[in-house]
């Protein structure tokens, strides 16, 4: 793979988004990354941040760059959300796709 401008890992997301990491089976560990988990529609990195108060779940959107803390609190949140709440929260017209 090649280096891609502002990954830090010197990596090529865009080959891990394209499925080349997709052929892998059971859960992905890329190197500089961290696990990974993708579908056909998504690929975002899972890791542990230590570095506040508490620790929190840190997701990166490996297409775009974004990332987004989690703590425990609003880990909770999302299990008791009911089906029509999470729902909405996946409908990528909502927020995703806005120009």
């Amino acid at each position: 793979m090649s280096g891609h401008e502002g990954d830090p890992a010197g990596m090529d997301r865009q080959g891990i988004v394209a499925g080349e990491a997709m052929s892998a089976p059971g859960p992905l560990n890329v190197p500089g990354v961290g696990p990974v988990v993708e579908s056909e529609f998504a690929s975002v990195s899972v890791n542990l941040d230590r570095e506040g108060n508490s620790v929190r779940l840190r997701l990166e959107d490996l297409r775009t760059g974004q990332v987004r803390h989690l703590d425990a609190l609003e880990l909770e949140s999302i299990i008791w959300l009911d089906d029509g709440h999470l729902t909405s929260l996946l409908d990528p017209s909502a927020d995703r796709w806005r120009g």
